[in-house]
């Protein structure tokens, strides 16, 4: 089920983008366009044959950044394993070179062709000259470009992977303290019950120290919220019910990230469940329909007016979840949570195709 990797793409933190991709395209052409626009305003004006210059110097300007663009597609990968300086530098004379190759062409093949883009009746060295000059500087205002993205997104990456960190180790200290009083109760009473707290809770614990970031089967996940569950219900006894709605979704096809629903589920037994002297019911539903995954959370909730600190925390806990799903599965993803008379209810859904 895993992604196989397209023979172009290179591993992540790499500043040179994927010059094979359709919109990379569309950008180079979109730039190099704009580039021969200004070279020909700059040289003639709208004065003189515009329209003819524009068209040569298009063609000129075109050939340049779609050849280079062909030639790092294929590049990008070795020069993802060298070390930066190297890989640009690489890049940057792959750049001059493919502008000073086209630029001979002109001057000894195509002279009577690119002669209206010159000074002269056919291009010179010094227009060749000119032409590396011009190219190494857009080139390297280009590769700055990518160099301050790649920062500008590892700064963002950072920031998500703190905030899944924060999230992945947010099992409160007062589950902690309540899980080591269930024990010390169990163990005299029942030593074999004691046992299996003690490894859930290991289970859980473990869960949180691992990579943030980490994909598990959505299978694997709903065992952790079990295990979460079976302590918290020794805990409080009837008060506690779970109504898990699984059908016949595919469990061990389909991925989620670590610890996505332990912390709603944490949240809706903290914030909802517990302060109900009744107690209440959690329900989780979850769905596989046209390559989206769907989870709702809902559970009942005091008839409290007004926020709660416990609902800032909810906002918060959801936005974290729904940054690391973007992460993982783009922009469609969704998370939404709110309340509804006196339930609250939060909603997960993101694109999942499975391999076989």
């Amino acid at each position: 089920m895993e992604r196989t990797p397209r023979a172009t793409e290179a591993p992540p933190h790499f500043f040179l983008p994927d010059l094979c991709s359709a919109r990379a395209v569309g950008v180079v052409v979109l730039v190099a366009e704009l580039l021969a626009l200004v070279l020909v305003l700059a040289r003639t004006g709208f004065g003189g044959d515009f329209w003819g210059d524009l068209g040569l110097a298009s063609l000129f300007v075109q050939w340049i950044a779609l050849t280079t663009s062909a030639i790092l597609c294929q590049l990008r990968r070795p020069l993802a394993r060298l070390q930066r300086h190297v890989a640009a530098g690489i890049t940057y004379g792959v750049i001059l070179l493919d502008t000073l190759l086209f630029s001979l062409l002109a001057q000894y093949t195509l002279g009577a062709m690119f002669g209206p883009l010159t000074t002269g009746p056919s291009p010179t060295p010094a227009d060749t000259a000119a032409n590396v000059f011009i190219a190494g500087i857009v080139g390297g205002l280009v590769l700055r470009y990518f160099y301050v993205q790649e920062q500008l997104r590892l700064q963002q990456e950072a920031e998500l992977q703190a905030r899944i960190q924060a999230l992945q180790s947010r099992i409160r200290p007062h589950f902690l303290f309540n899980s080591m009083n269930i024990i010390a109760s169990l163990i005299g009473k029942d030593p074999d019950a004691a046992e299996t707290v003690v490894l859930d809770l290991a289970d859980l614990f473990r869960a949180s120290l691992k990579e943030a970031g980490a994909e598990v089967t959505l299978a694997h996940e709903l065992d952790l919220c079990r295990r979460y569950i079976g302590i918290e219900q020794l805990r409080m006894g009837e008060r506690l019910k779970v109504d898990w709605q699984v059908g016949d979704t595919p469990l061990d096809d389909l991925r989620i990230p670590l610890l996505t629903l332990q912390p709603l589920l944490e949240n809706a037994v903290y914030h909802g469940i517990h302060p109900l002297p009744a107690g209440g019911t959690v329900t989780v539903a979850v769905s596989y329909r046209d390559g989206q995954v769907r989870i709702t959370v809902t559970n009942p909730v005091a008839p409290a007016p007004g926020e709660t600190p416990g609902h800032r925390g909810n906002r918060m806990a959801l936005e974290n979840i729904r940054h690391r799903l973007v992460a993982l599965y783009g922009p469609t993803a969704k998370v939404e949570g709110g309340r509804r008379g006196d339930t609250y209810g939060t909603t997960l859904q993101y694109p999942f195709n499975i391999r076989r």
